[in-house]
């Protein structure tokens, strides 16, 4: 099985031992994505449209590096640590998945990384 790892210039850099997307069989994995700026790399803590938002715009850089859009996202998941958030959350998502939206699911987590209240993964077909 060949794969293709993936550490995205215009996404936030990974000070970590994983790996921002992997291509393999005709699927990119992207792992969980935080609220960070890549300019600076500081986390975005306040409110959870704007985290949303920052998150979505960073899966589409590391999707623009494998060769996806949005488009492509067949399944995400999104971590949350308030689903009383969850309106707010929903309605930039589904701002970038108007057209037919991918599977998903959402779940509420005790915390996440960095203070975030919003994380998001995805998986994408090429």
């Amino acid at each position: 099985m060949m794969k293709k790892v993936m550490k995205s210039v215009p996404a936030p850099k990974l000070n970590s031992c994983y790996s921002q997307a992997v291509e393999t069989g005709g699927f990119v994995f992207i792992s969980g994505t935080l609220p960070i700026d890549p300019v600076t790399g500081e986390i975005f803590n306040g409110d959870v449209r704007v985290q949303t938002e920052l998150i979505l715009n960073n899966l589409e850089n590391i999707l623009k590096e494998m060769g996806c859009t949005l488009k492509n996202v067949v399944k995400t998941t999104v971590f949350m640590t308030d689903l009383t958030q969850f309106a707010e959350m929903n309605a930039v998502y589904s701002s970038f998945f108007e057209n037919n939206p991918p599977a998903r699911t959402t779940v509420q987590v005790a915390a996440l990384a960095k203070g975030s209240a919003v994380e998001i993964e995805a998986i994408a077909k090429k």
